[in-house]
């Protein structure tokens, strides 16, 4: 960038010094050979760039003009997170993870990289700050998390790397396997984990919110997971959302409503949660978990195509609805059943944001044009309609859910776990392998940044969710 693009008039009209940032302008980083001049270069201009911003009121006491201002501060920032992204991204990378001898989970390295390259991403003061704004207020300080994770995860080692980092088990699953294999269940809070047989039950409960998920239950849920995967007596997981006491469904099974539509106008759900998922639990049902003693060198650079990782069968049972979120995982599971009559479907229009991996995975289940509809229309199945069987593997009536699921645990473990992961791996070896994913999510990571922090998302949940009357 030159000083003559630099919206000097923009910045003026705010009432920001014409020298001050004709000055910061001037100071845009070149291209620097090594990491740490281009780290202390780039680090030395955003924190010039944030000490501007600084000069400006907060959002909410904004003028048009200062809100201008700070926008186009706010992009002249980016561009420089990105042109140094561009060139020293995968240093970096080994930089903080000791050239992937380390694994870092994402939360860790976005601290790690704000730790070593001040203004590259928000240290967790700032970070504390935001998440006290609601959505509507918020500064828009986490769409550099969105650009260091896309440009982490476009890169072949890297990516696979962070990606392995992310399936390893989170620490409190090994404090209570003990506890579930001595007791057969675990309770997390919003998320309880019972072995039934060779089965572990993962029952979501977020009875107020429909069971939608939050930051109150992903940590949970991981957890769960990771037992499951864990524990040599379980062969098959299940999910299952757990009874609500909401008027429309008194004393009911939900599978889920998907992300917390509450919580994100309220600013309670940062960008992090959508990776923090999709890399996360919904990762490991589908691929697995990583064994902690794995070499994570290997795992970066790749083992014959091979993932190495650990994974078992898993079955959704699906009653009364499964809306967005909650309908992503009937696309990493090996079979579902629903009762009839419920509803499946993507509320990604409504919403404004992107539905996790569906535009990846979607298209494989019911074809492309199937897909573009539910995503960009609204389209919706219903369990027991015709076209639901292609998501649905069996329709069950009200009532009937129970023996259904002991006898599909029956039917799935028969054969054999090591037939039956053999199987699962092999089928997706050829229908999404590691490195379509790893690319589909560096793509998803910037896109859904901007989707998040987008006017948009906060004009669509005001209209159709009548997010401004709702309490937490």
């Amino acid at each position: 960038m030159t000083t003559a693009r630099f919206p000097a008039e923009v910045l003026q009209r705010a009432g920001l010094s014409p020298a001050s940032t004709q000055d910061w302008a001037a100071s845009v980083p070149g291209p620097e050979p090594s990491l740490r001049a281009a780290a202390n270069a780039v680090s030395e201009f955003l924190t010039r760039g944030e000490a501007l911003v600084g000069r400006l009121p907060a959002r909410t006491a904004r003028t048009d003009a200062e809100q201008a201002a700070r926008d186009a501060i706010t992009a002249i920032m980016n561009d420089a997170r990105e042109n140094f992204l561009r060139s020293h991204a995968a240093g970096l990378y080994d930089e903080l993870t000791g050239r992937c001898t380390r694994s870092l989970r994402l939360g860790e390295l976005m601290d790690e990289a704000a730790a070593r390259v001040p203004g590259l991403v928000p240290p967790s003061a700032e970070m504390k700050a935001e998440r006290a704004r609601a959505l509507p207020d918020k500064e828009g300080i986490e769409f550099a998390h969105g650009l260091l994770a896309a440009h982490v995860l476009a890169l072949p080692r890297s990516g696979r790397h962070l990606i392995g980092a992310m399936l390893r088990p989170l620490p409190a699953a090994a404090e209570r396997l003990g506890e579930l294999r001595d007791r057969g269940r675990v309770d997390l809070g919003p998320v309880t984990l019972t072995r039934r047989g060779r089965a572990g039950i993962l029952e979501l409960s977020n009875p107020r919110h429909l069971n939608a998920e939050d930051g109150t239950t992903l940590a949970a849920t991981e957890c769960a997971v990771d037992l499951i995967l864990l524990d040599p007596g379980i062969e098959v997981g299940v999910i299952r959302g757990g009874v609500v006491n909401h008027p429309r469904y008194p004393g009911e099974r939900v599978f889920g409503s998907g992300i917390n539509l509450t919580h994100l106008y309220h600013g309670r759900i940062d960008f992090l949660f959508y990776l923090l998922r999709d890399l996360g639990y919904v990762s490991k049902i589908y691929r697995g978990t990583l064994a902690a003693a794995r070499d994570t060198q290997t795992w970066a650079h790749g083992s014959g195509g091979q993932e190495g990782t650990a994974e078992k069968l898993w079955a959704a049972a699906v009653e009364c609805f499964a809306i967005g979120g909650a309908c992503q995982l009937l696309h990493v599971v090996d079979h579902v059943i629903a009762v009839r009559g419920s509803r499946l479907f993507l509320p990604a229009r409504k919403e404004g944001i992107i539905p996790g991996a569906s535009n990846l995975r979607l298209p494989r289940f019911v074809g492309d044009r199937a897909a573009r509809q539910a995503i960009l229309s609204g389209r919706e199945w219903t369990a027991g309609d015709p076209d639901a069987a292609l998501l649905c593997d069996e329709v069950v009536e009200a009532g009937e859910m129970d023996r259904a699921l002991s006898a599909r645990i029956e039917a799935l473990t028969n054969s054999g776990l090591v037939n039956a992961t053999a199987n699962r791996r092999t089928l997706r070896a050829g229908l999404e392998p590691l490195g379509l994913f790893r690319e589909y999510m560096a793509t998803y990571a910037r896109e859904q940044a901007r989707c998040h922090l987008s006017p948009a998302l906060v004009r669509n949940l005001e209209v159709h969710w009548g997010a401004r009357g709702r309490s937490l």
